[in-house]
């Protein structure tokens, strides 16, 4: 019952933002059913899964983080600023997902003499950059 359309939950093991998520009334043998389709945070691909309303899902943690961009390196590598002071550099440009990675890059090189911030998603142990903006 707390699994909503727009929010977070696992399908299949992935963590996915829901699209859909609709109810079937109980049947003769049984509970009323949900049917939660979603969307993975981080490949795009979609998931569907059904189950009883009555059962419990997990709700992946997902956090968003906007970080300072110190470079990008010729092999797509990015080197952010953490809050701390910091530097991350073990994250790579999502070359699978032209769109973002054109977006991301022409940030990047058009900066001139701006700050640029790259938001990164978290969830179960995954990081990948989904907007950026300058300042």
């Amino acid at each position: 019952g707390d699994i909503k359309k727009g929010g977070y939950c696992m399908l299949k093991g992935f963590p996915c933002k829901v699209t859909e998520y609709s109810t079937a009334k109980p049947g003769k043998h049984g509970s009323a059913k949900a049917t939660i389709v979603g969307i993975d945070i981080f490949t795009n691909k979609k998931y569907e899964d059904t189950a009883p309303t009555g059962a419990t899902g997990s709700v992946p943690n997902v956090t968003k983080e906007e970080l300072e961009v110190a470079d990008i390196d010729e092999d797509d590598f990015v080197s952010v600023i953490l809050p701390d002071g910091d530097l991350k550099t073990d994250l790579k440009l999502p070359i699978e997902d032209e769109e973002l990675y054109n977006e991301l890059k022409k940030v990047w090189d058009e900066r001139e003499d701006k700050t640029i911030y790259f938001t990164i998603q978290r969830a179960v142990g995954k990081e990948k950059f989904i907007a950026a903006r300058s300042k």
